[in-house]
């Protein structure tokens, strides 16, 4: 493992650990040359089913493309770093346990987009105006006069 901080490679474990949800094991490890510290993780290598784009190009699944998009959406909203976390893991072990090996990029997108209406209506909308590809203010309009009968119903229920 090279160090962040001196880009050596010799280093070694000063302690080792499971992480909080047992899934990772955390080490602590101290760089010989620098004697900086730092913190890696170590987990199982799960295979992840190939995206298919709605252009029809195949791509890796992508932790990092979905966590930017979410976090984008939650900007200065009231959802939590942990919580988009946590859905991201349920979301990989989602697709990994439908044993499929490749899945519509609509499917991805379908699943954010139903958790960001719970946790938060303007995520939600921020998200849907780019999945959803909106053309112009009525497209928006169209979608927060869906989401506002939605609540409407839910309410009077």
């Amino acid at each position: 493992m090279r160090c962040p901080y001196c880009a050596e490679n010799d280093n070694r474990v000063v302690d080792s650990r499971l992480s909080k949800d047992g899934q990772a094991i955390r080490r602590r490890r101290e760089c010989n040359a620098c004697g900086r510290r730092f913190t890696t993780y170590e987990k199982v290598e799960e295979v992840l089913p190939m995206v298919i784009k709605r252009d029809g190009r195949r791509e890796p699944f992508d932790r990092e493309k979905i966590l930017g998009g979410i976090t984008r959406a939650c900007q200065k909203r009231p959802v939590s770093a942990d919580q988009i976390k946590d859905f991201i893991d349920s979301l990989e072990t989602y697709f990994q346990e439908l044993g499929r090996r490749e899945i519509p990029s609509s499917a991805i997108g379908e699943k954010v987009i139903a958790k960001l209406k719970d946790w938060d209506e303007v995520a939600y909308v921020r998200f849907a105006s780019v999945y959803r590809k909106f053309q112009d203010v009525t497209d928006f309009m169209k979608e927060v006069t869906e989401l506002i009968k939605s609540k409407k119903a839910l309410e009077d229920s």
